[in-house]
Formats: structure tokens, sequence, C-alpha cells
């Protein structure tokens, strides 16, 4: 299974973000921002509430645009691009709070997830039955594989709404792994999870960036991200504020005061 392996080759997941910047009205949520998310890394985007990273992953991933600005993945524009844009060309996200298709399995969630299935053109599954067997035997073996790869064989066939919290964050995890991306957006996976399921999510992430995944995660567990990450980004009001190796970063004063002062998470 691919997924499993390594991205798929040509999306390398290096991220750069350039001067980015998204106000509304007055407030400038996002006020020139600029790192990068090198190739094969887990990056960390740190900060108090309302410092601006849910705005600027939103950004990154098309649900939102900037006011100015650049996004690039692997030296292609992709800021501006609608999210169905940005998932082709090899980034895809999870959420902070899960979005399973609650009614459907688990299994069904993540069969949903490739693009350009032939079964979805309806002349297909008359004229092209065989063609639509075969890929939907692909899909099935690789959702399969991408299940037991997260530890979630045992709710396979369970309505993904009925599972547990924890376990909805790893089929947010195997979806994001059923495209083949080149990099994957983490929205805080580890919040509200017990330290079980904790230590399964960070175990696949290590994983899968030891097979040459690239992420990059918001997350406000300090513990996990400077254990997790190669290197680091805080950002407060807005703006940019530390950039560099996690330990480093978090004993900076004005980081500290950051999170220790009037805007703390």
């Amino acid at each position: 299974m691919q997924t499993a392996q390594t991205p798929e080759t040509g999306k390398t997941g290096r991220l750069e973000i350039r001067d980015a910047r998204k106000a509304f009205g007055s407030v400038r949520a996002v006020d020139g921002v600029s790192f990068t998310a090198e190739a094969g890394r887990i990056t960390g985007l740190v900060g108090p509430n309302g410092a601006g990273k849910t705005t600027l992953f939103n950004a990154i991933a098309g649900e939102a645009s900037l006011d100015s600005g650049t996004v690039t993945l692997d030296g292609a524009q992709i800021g501006g691009l609608g999210p169905h844009e940005v998932f082709s060309s090899g980034l895809t996200r999870t959420f902070q709070i899960p979005r399973p298709f609650a009614r459907m399995t688990v299994l069904e969630n993540l069969l949903v997830v490739p693009e350009r299935q032939a079964g979805e053109r309806f002349w297909n599954n008359w004229i092209g039955r065989g063609r639509v067997s075969r890929q939907e035997a692909e899909l099935r073996e690789k959702a399969h594989d991408v299940i037991a790869f997260c530890n979630l064989s045992a709710v396979a066939m369970q309505p993904a709404g009925s599972i547990s919290g924890g376990q909805q964050k790893l089929v947010e995890l195997a979806r994001a792994l059923m495209a083949d991306p080149g990099i994957v957006l983490l929205d805080e996976p580890g919040a509200g999870v017990n330290p079980a399921l904790l230590d399964t999510i960070i175990e696949r992430i290590v994983e899968l960036n030891r097979r040459g995944m690239t992420f990059l995660i918001i997350e406000h567990n300090m513990d996990l991200i400077t254990s997790l990450c190669d290197s680091l980004v805080v950002m407060a009001a807005g703006q940019k504020i530390a950039e560099g190796k996690p330990r480093e970063v978090i004993a900076r004063d004005d980081v500290v005061e950051a999170y220790l002062g009037g805007a703390a998470a």
C-alpha cells in the first residue's frame, strides 16, 4: 500500500508560506506570516487561542482566501485554489473536531476519498463494469490496509459516528492517507484523546514521517509537540513571533509571555 509507505512520487510536501495576510474587518487574523514546512519533516504550528493558526490552516487548505501573500506546495502555487484543487495537489488535512460521515461505516468513510473513481461515471457502470469492479476491489484492499495501519480494524464495519472520539481522530488520519498526500495538516490531533489512543496516533505519525511523509501540526500539548516536531513556528496576535528547534523556541521569553500573558491558551 503506497499510502503507508511513502508519498506518491513528485509530491514531496515542501510547503512555503510567504507574507500571508488575512483580516476580518479591523482584526488582522494573519499578519505577514512567513515560514517553510520542509519536506519529510514534522513542523509544529503553535500559539495561544486567537493567534491565527486555524485561519492560516484554512487558507492553506483552500477553505478561505488570503488577502495577500503566497502559499506554494513543491514550488507550485496553491494559494487561492479551492479545497478540491488543493486536495488534488497533494495536501490533505484533518480537523480538531472530527467530521466523519457519521452513518457510514469506517470503511465506507475511506472508500469515498479517492478521486476520479471509474464508478462515479454513470456509463462506466454499464459499459465498463469490469474496470469498475477491479478498481473497487483495489480501493477496498487499500482501505483495509490503511484501517489496519491505524489500528481501526475492530471498528471497520461500525458507523463512524458511533466510535470514540479518539478513534474518530484516527479515522480522520486514515481518510487523509487514502489520498496519497505529500503533506498532511493535522489540527490538534491530541485534543480530547485518551492516553492510549494518543500514543497510537503519535506512533502512526512518527512511522509515516519515517517513511517520508511531511506533516504540519497545530497542537496545544507542548510535551507532545516538542517531542514530535523537528521545528516549531509560534504565532501570537496573527504574527509569527518565533521559529526554530522546539525546546529552544519554547524557552524564549516572548513565547512564554505569549502563553502566560493575557492571551494564554
